[in-house]
């Protein structure tokens, strides 16, 4: 294992140290980042969606959930665990009372629950198919297609028997690209929910993010590896980190993978094709949450405290 570490601190030292060219600081620790016509739009543990201007590179709006109860009757600030935004609908899904969740929408200045908690979803992630479509992750492993105007489920598909970790839509919104902790990825259709291929063999535990660009595949693995597929099967790899690997992200071509390397918190950038690295973004004070390229220059990552960088290549 030293002898691992060794090598892997020589090989970081071939990338090159970027600082961040501008920190945003924002309502909490963040858990979701959506990048849309010059806005950045944050998701937090502490009951909020905060909206940067990245242009004039400042905050230009807070959305606050309303609160809920813990176990005990106190009143908490209930955590954000998906944002998303389409035609200027910004949907927002929450923690809830009893462990179940809940998901609202703002628009117009108004902030409209459109699935409460009596529903019982355990949603682990959500994101807009279109604007009246919701496709929905829960912690069961279950594939949720929902109709938000008519309120109800288009279909619910039971992946596997394994506990859902993350998904991936691809840039048309009709595959999704999920896994989940036995470290296998399906590729899945959005219109049924029924899956047309899996990639294994390159994690061998958990993977707690994914990512899908342009036919590239990418994760982030508690064994400590960063898996690479691409869709046609020509590439299956993984790269090795020191420490579990929380956050992974791919640049738009999918040529440029991310992955969050060590015990430091750094982001290591790297070629899909050559598998070189080519930066190392430090800076970061906590646990790595997002890593979200808005092109093949630029990109923003998180973390568990308040801060997101903005990185320039």
């Amino acid at each position: 294992m030293r002898l691992l570490i060794i090598f892997l601190l020589f090989i970081q030292l071939n990338a090159k140290d970027l600082k961040p060219s501008f920190v945003y600081e924002g309502s909490g620790g963040v858990t979701d980042l959506v990048y849309k016509d010059a806005k950045l739009y944050s998701a937090t543990v502490e009951g909020a969606v905060d909206i940067y201007d990245t242009k004039e590179q400042k905050l230009i709006k807070t959305i606050k959930v309303p609160n809920i109860k813990d176990f005990a009757g106190d009143d908490v600030a209930s955590k954000v665990y998906s944002v998303d935004i389409v035609d200027g609908k910004i949907m927002i899904a929450s923690q809830g009372k009893m462990g179940y969740r809940r998901v609202h929408i703002y628009a117009d200045d108004n902030l409209t629950e459109v699935i409460s908690v009596a529903k019982s979803y355990t949603i682990a992630k959500a994101k807009f198919i279109d604007r009246d479509t919701l496709l929905i992750a829960m912690l069961s492993n279950e594939l949720i297609l929902y109709d938000i105007k008519n309120s109800k489920q288009l279909y619910r598909e039971q992946i596997t028997a394994s506990k859902f970790s993350n998904f991936a839509l691809n840039e048309n919104k009709d595959e999704v690209l999920l896994v989940d902790e036995s470290g296998e990825l399906r590729l899945i259709g959005v219109k049924d929910g029924k899956v047309l291929k899996e990639f294994k063999g390159q994690n061998v535990d958990n993977v707690f993010q994914v990512d899908y660009k342009n036919g590239m595949m990418i994760t982030a693995g508690q064994d400590r590896r960063c898996a690479v597929y691409s869709k046609d099967g020509r590439k299956a790899y993984y790269k090795d980190g020191s420490f579990l690997i929380y956050s992974t992200g791919l640049s738009p071509s999918g040529e440029i993978g991310g992955f969050a390397a060590d015990e430091h918190n750094n982001v290591i950038l790297f070629n899909t094709s050559s598998k070189s690295d080519l930066y190392k973004l430090g800076s970061h004070k906590a646990t790595i949450s997002n890593i979200l390229f808005i092109n093949e220059e630029e990109l923003f990552t998180a973390s568990d405290d308040n801060h997101i960088n903005y990185w320039e290549l």
